[in-house]
C-alpha cells in the first residue's frame, strides 16, 4: 500500500498558490526497465534526502538517479528510474498519482516543521513559573532537517571557533561538525541523566583503564540516525562529509582488546537504555605512534589533544583529592578504634565527559575520565626564591599520571607510576559515585542494591580497598557493614588464565605508595584465610596458593590483585562464554 502522504497531499496543495510550480512526471516509455520520475522545483535544503526517503516509505526501489542543479536559477532537475520492490514498472494509474501527489508533497514538508519532537518534561512533578519558563524556553529537539542543520554547522564556525563563515577549511568544517553533533547529544544527556536521577535504578559503573572508543563522528551520526541529512547539508556547502570526517584523530584512550571491549559495553548499555556510566583516564598521550626505520619499528609519543577534543565536556568543578604516601595514625573515638591517613602528597582529578549515545534512543550515557592536575597549582614561595624548577615541579608530577598509557613498568618508577595510575582513576571514581548516592540518600541500605562496579580486569582492583577505606575511615561505618557493602557491588571480568599474566604488586611498594590500603589487604586477606581454614584445616600450602599475599621463597610478598577482585566480587566472568567455563572449570 503505497497511501502514506495524504496529510503532506492536503499541506503541499494549501501550499501551491504561493509557490513557484512544481513538476512531478511519471514516464514508462523511456526506459524498458525502469519508471522514469522527473521533478522539477525550486531547490531547497534537504530535497534530496527527503525525496529518496519518500521513495523507500512508497516501496519503491532507486535503480540509478540523475541531480541535475540549475545554480542561476535556483531550480532542480532530479531523474529516477525505479521499480517496485519486485523488479517491475509502476503501472497502476492510482500508484502512479499517489507518487505524483507524494512527491509534490515533499517540496512543502521540507521547509515545515515535521522535523520538530517535543522533549520530555522531567520537572512536572515539582512545577513551578520558574521551571516551566525554562522548559519552556527548551520545549523541542533540535530539528534535524537539512537547513537546521547548516544554520547549526554556521553558528559554530562562527560562533564557536571564531571563523568566517564565508571561508573554513575542511578541519574547521569537522569540528563545527562535530560541535553541531555535540549538540544533540547534549539535549539527549541532560534528559537521560534527569530521568535516571528521577527514576533512581540500579546503575552500572564500568571501570577500565581502557576505552577504545574510535572515532566518535561517524558513531555519533549513526546513532542519531542523521547521516544522510549531515551528508547533504555539508554537500549543499561545498564539503564532502568523508573527507571531513577523516580529520578526526582517533581517542587514544586503549590499545586492543580490553580497550575495544569496554567501548562495545558502552555502546550496548547505551542501546538497550540502561542507567551505565563508563570510567577511565583522559590520557595525553595514549596509543604511540609507529614509524619504520631501517625495518625496525620506532615508537613516537601521540598526542591526540593537540587540536583539542569537540566531543569532551570538561567539568572544573568535578574534582576530588587523590593521596599517596605518608602514614596512618591510629586514635580512639567513642571508644572506637579509628585510622587516619596522613598522605605525603596530594593531587586533584578533573572530570571530563564524553556522551555516549545508543542506537535509534534517546538514551545517552557518560564516559567521564579523569585528567590529573596538582593540589596546588603554583609554588609560588619557591619561585620568589629563585628555585623555578620546584615552583612547577609539583605540577609536572601530577600531570604525569594521565599522560600515558600503560607506562613501561620494567623499572621500578614505571611500576610506581602505574599503580598510581590506577589508584588515581579508581578513588576519583568511586569517590563521584559515593557522592551522587549520598546526595539522594539519607543512609547505606539501598547503596548494595543501587550500584554496580564492573571490573574491567584487574587494574581497578585497588577500588575494593579504597571503597573499604571510604566507608569506614571517611563515613564512620564499621568493618562488617563496610565489608557486607563491598562484596555486593563489585563484578570482576577476567581477562586472562595464564598465571604469568596476572597482575602482582610488590608489597613494599603499595605500603610505600597506599599504607592505609595495605592494612585494609591484609585485614581482607586474614578474614578470608579464616574462612578457608574452616573450609581446608591447616592444608596450609592449599591455603597459600589461594591467599590474596603471596609469599615468595626468597622472602618477598606479593599482592596477588585477580585473587583481590576474586574475593571481593559477588559475580565473575570471562570475556567469552568459553573463557568462563574454563575459569570454573580448570
Amino acid at each position: 500500500d503505497r497511501q502514506v502522504c495524504g496529510a503532506a497531499t492536503e499541506e503541499a496543495a494549501a501550499d501551491k498558490g504561493s509557490e513557484k510550480s512544481i513538476v512531478v512526471t511519471v514516464d514508462n516509455d523511456a526506459d524498458p526497465a525502469f519508471t522514469k520520475v522527473v521533478l522539477m522545483a525550486p531547490n531547497r535544503p534537504g530535497l534530496l534526502t527527503a525525496v529518496t526517503s519518500t521513495f523507500r516509505d512508497l516501496n519503491l526501489d532507486v535503480a540509478k538517479a540523475v541531480v541535475d542543479n540549475h545554480p542561476s536559477t535556483g531550480d532542480v532537475e532530479d531523474v529516477f528510474y525505479v521499480t517496485d520492490t519486485s523488479g517491475a514498472k509502476i503501472t497502476d494509474p492510482k500508484d502512479i498519482d499517489n507518487i505524483k501527489n507524494c512527491l509534490a508533497a515533499v517540496f512543502s514538508a521540507t521547509t515545515s516543521n515535521k522535523s520538530i519532537r517535543a522533549r520530555p518534561d522531567l520537572t512536572a512533578v515539582t512545577t513551578n513559573s520558574k521551571k516551566d519558563l525554562l522548559y519552556t524556553l527548551m520545549d523541542t529537539y533540535i530539528r534535524n532537517d537539512v537547513l537546521s542543520i547548516q544554520e547549526s554547522i554556521v553558528n559554530h564556525v562562527e560562533y564557536t571557533l571564531a571563523r568566517s563563515r564565508y571561508k573554513f577549511d575542511d578541519f574547521e568544517a569537522y569540528q563545527a561538525c562535530a560541535y553541531s553533533l555535540r549538540d544533540r547529544l547534549i539535549e539527549s544527556w541532560n534528559d537521560t541523566q534527569e530521568y535516571f536521577k528521577e527514576q533512581d535504578p540500579k546503575r552500572v559503573y564500568y571501570m577500565s583503564m581502557e576505552f577504545l572508543m574510535g572515532r566518535s563522528m561517524n558513531n555519533a551520526l549513526y546513532n542519531l540516525e542523521v547521516k544522510d541529512q549531515f551528508t547533504e547539508a555539508m554537500h549543499e556547502m561545498g564539503y564532502d562529509l568523508e573527507t571531513i570526517m577523516e580529520k578526526e584523530r582517533d581517542a587514544a584512550l586503549g590499545n586492543g582488546g580490553l580497550g575495544r571491549l569496554a567501548a562495545c559495553f558502552l555502546d550496548s548499555m547505551a542501546t538497550l537504555n540502561l542507567p551505565a556510566w563508563g570510567y577511565g583516564i583522559r590520557y595525553q598521550y595514549g596509543m604511540f605512534r609507529q614509524t619504520i626505520k631501517d625495518g625496525f619499528q620506532h615508537e613516537q609519543p601521540d598526542y591526540w589533544l593537540n587540536f583539542g577534543n569537540p566531543w569532551e565536556i570538561q567539568r572544573p568543578q568535578i574534582a576530588y583529592d587523590i593521596k599517596y604516601y605518608g602514614h596512618v595514625s591510629v586514635g580512639d573515638e567513642n571508644g572506637r578504634q579509628v585510622f587516619k591517613w596522613h598522605p605525603g602528597e596530594t593531587v586533584s582529578a578533573v572530570a571530563y565527559d564524553n556522551p555516549i549515545p545508543g542506537f535509534a534512543t534517546n538514551n545517552t550515557i557518560n564516559l567521564r575520565l579523569w585528567s590529573a592536575k596538582p593540589a596546588r597549582e603554583f609554588d609560588l614561595e619557591a619561585f620568589n626564591t629563585g628555585d623555578y624548577i620546584q615552583a612547577i615541579l609539583s605540577k609536572q608530577r601530577a600531570e604525569t599520571l594521565s599522560s600515558v598509557l600503560y607506562p613501561d613498568d620494567r623499572t621500578y618508577e614505571g611500576k610506581e607510576l602505574r599503580l598510581k595510575q590506577q589508584h588515581f582513576f579508581t578513588s576519583a571514581s568511586i569517590q563521584d559515585v559515593v557522592r551522587r548516592y549520598k546526595e539522594t540518600h539519607d543512609s547505606w541500605d539501598n547503596f548494595g542494591e543501587l550500584v554496580a562496579f564492573q571490573l574491567n580486569d584487574t587494574h581497578p582492583t585497588i577500588g575494593v580497598a579504597e571503597l573499604m577505606r571510604l566507608l569506614i575511615d571517611e563515613n564512620g561505618l564499621g568493618w562488617t557493614k563496610s565489608w557486607e557493602l563491598t562484596t555486593k557491588v563489585f563484578s570482576f571480568t577476567n581477562h586472562t588464565v595464564l598465571p604469568e599474566a596476572l597482575e602482582k604488586w610488590p608489597v613494599t611498594l603499595v605500603e610505600k605508595i597506599l599504607p592505609r590500603h595495605m592494612q585494609i589487604i591484609y585485614d581482607i586477606n586474614w578474614r578470608f584465610i579464616q574462612v578457608l581454614r574452616n573450609k581446608y584445616g591447616d592444608d596450609y600450602k592449599k591455603i597459600g596458593k589461594m591467599s590474596i599475599v603471596e609469599e615468595q621463597e626468597d622472602g618477598q610478598k606479593f599482592i596477588r590483585m585477580a585473587y583481590l577482585a576474586l574475593v571481593a566480587s559477588h559475580t565473575v566472568n570471562g570475556v567469552a562464554a568459553i573463557h568462563s567455563d574454563i575459569i570454573k572449570k580448570e
